[in-house]
């Protein structure tokens, strides 16, 4: 009986002490994420009172609006492509850094790591300052170098391009940093072995490297490509209003920011943010089904 109840009181005790500990998470988690997004969704089928009091019931309509939005249109187009551009280029280029700087015999290598994860540690403002003077048109670095005259960030043909480049060098750091904590964990037992079968850099990045650190590839994936989606404050300082090319850069989450702060419709604001939640739950569930043909975990 004496055990039992020891066994009683240390279960009541190790239940509640494990609700002591998740309990700040679970309420962050309400007030951050989950409240947040049903009152979203109430606010996407209502439409802002006069003066912009009260919430008036209009159905789906805002959702009928968004899909007859040239500009909506255009954003999503300008979402994808933008993700599209910048993931593929800022994992595949911070991979072959990662491996590159993951050798043993290299020398500096926690300069190097240091020197390319410093964009991920600088004021996004001081990013768009320096990243606005090498584009600019007139007086712009690049276009001096290269002695061409091209508007990186007024042509409406280049804009997207030009802010995919500036996500690129921003993110190359952090998915770098990632995957050298990956190719800590890979054996050398496998290079020596590869090497032994004749293999050469190529094939031994193709046959070893990718499949060993495919979890750690999957999750950079995943994520960078959930806040390629999600790309707002580039394109915010980067762009003026009065910039022809902003239609063709401008992404959803700034097409939301424009509708609920500018123009001050709250409730069709809230309808492009479900939509692209939307988006970004289709996606990541695709890459949750396609990761079992080519993620290995050990």
């Amino acid at each position: 009986m004496r055990n039992n109840s020891l066994r009683s009181k240390t279960a009541g005790q190790t239940f509640f002490w494990g609700w002591v500990l998740i309990l700040p998470t679970v309420v962050g988690l309400m007030v951050l994420n989950i409240v947040p997004l049903i009152t979203t969704i109430y606010q996407s089928l209502h439409k802002t009172g006069d003066f912009g009091r009260g919430y008036i019931f209009i159905g789906l309509k805002n959702y009928e609006k968004l899909f007859s939005d040239k500009l909506v249109r255009q954003s999503i187009i300008n979402t994808f492509k933008y993700t599209i551009i910048q993931v593929p280029f800022s994992v595949f280029i911070a991979l072959v850094l990662a491996v590159m700087l993951n050798r043993e015999n290299m020398r500096g290598r926690s300069a190097y790591r240091t020197i390319f994860f410093l964009p991920m540690v600088v004021a996004p403002a001081a990013i768009a300052m320096i990243w606005r003077w090498l584009l600019n048109t007139e007086f712009g670095l690049i276009n001096n170098l290269f002695n061409i005259r091209i508007g990186w960030l007024t042509d409406p043909r280049f804009g997207i391009y030009s802010v995919a480049i500036i996500g690129i060098w921003s993110d190359i750091g952090y998915n770098m940093i990632l995957f050298l904590a990956g190719l800590q964990e890979v054996p050398r037992d496998y290079y020596e072995a590869a090497e032994l079968d004749g293999a050469n850099v190529i094939q031994k990045f193709a046959s070893v490297t990718v499949p060993l650190i495919s979890p750690v590839l999957f999750f950079v994936i995943v994520t960078r490509m959930i806040a390629a989606m999600q790309v707002f404050d580039t394109i915010f300082m980067m762009m003026e209003r009065a910039n022809p090319a902003l239609a063709k850069t401008q992404s959803l989450v700034y097409r939301f920011y424009q509708a609920s702060f500018i123009v001050k419709e709250i409730g069709y604001g809230s309808a492009i943010v479900i939509v692209l939640l939307l988006f970004i739950l289709a996606i990541t569930a695709v890459q949750l089904i396609a990761q079992k043909r080519w993620v290995h975990y050990s």
